[in-house]
């Protein structure tokens, strides 16, 4: 049990560090416009030696924004939840912080596959059909490593879970 929740706890740590690198970097995307390199992210815009922030109210960067900041913010929660269930804190017995440590993964794991897929899509129908030589960077590819790895934190924490509530029987063959 604590195997898995020792797992469940690193890659759910290493996935909230990218989470967090992930939204607050500019490096969602770049492309070449008028023969200089450029790259963007949720926040902010850059052009060679100049970072603006985006001024205009885009509906598909506010809620890939919101996603990645609920991810954020269940990812945290979840770790701590997480702590607790690892060192046995006895505060809040009426409920099983594993398994609520395991469904905040989850949560998390969903809200940032939601912002993902919310700025690929839209990404790639209006930059696929207007700029030619666009990629996404490696801030994105972060994002998509914390979908992964929060995933499997909320794998971790419910097997710890079904452990802890289906020990094995030593007596029965």
């Amino acid at each position: 049990m604590y195997s898995f929740m020792g797992g469940g706890l690193f890659c759910a740590g290493v996935g909230n560090i990218l989470l967090i690198v992930s939204t607050a970097t500019d490096y969602w995307m770049q492309y070449r416009h008028s023969s200089n390199y450029m790259h963007q992210g949720l926040w902010r815009y850059c052009v060679p030696g100049k970072c603006m922030t985006h001024t205009d109210s885009i509906a598909y960067w506010d809620a890939t924004r919101a996603f990645m900041i609920l991810s954020l913010l269940a990812c945290f929660i979840g770790i701590v939840i997480g702590v607790m269930a690892f060192i046995h804190y006895s505060s809040f017995d009426g409920f099983d912080k594993t398994f609520a440590a395991g469904i905040l993964f989850f949560i998390s794991c969903f809200f940032v596959l939601l912002a993902m897929a919310v700025y690929t899509g839209v990404t790639v129908n209006y930059y696929g059909k207007r700029y030619g030589s666009w990629r996404f960077s490696w801030s994105y590819i972060m994002g998509w490593v914390a979908v992964v790895l929060t995933f499997f934190s909320g794998i971790f924490y419910m097997c710890a879970y079904r452990m802890h509530e289906c020990p094995r029987n030593s007596n029965s063959r």
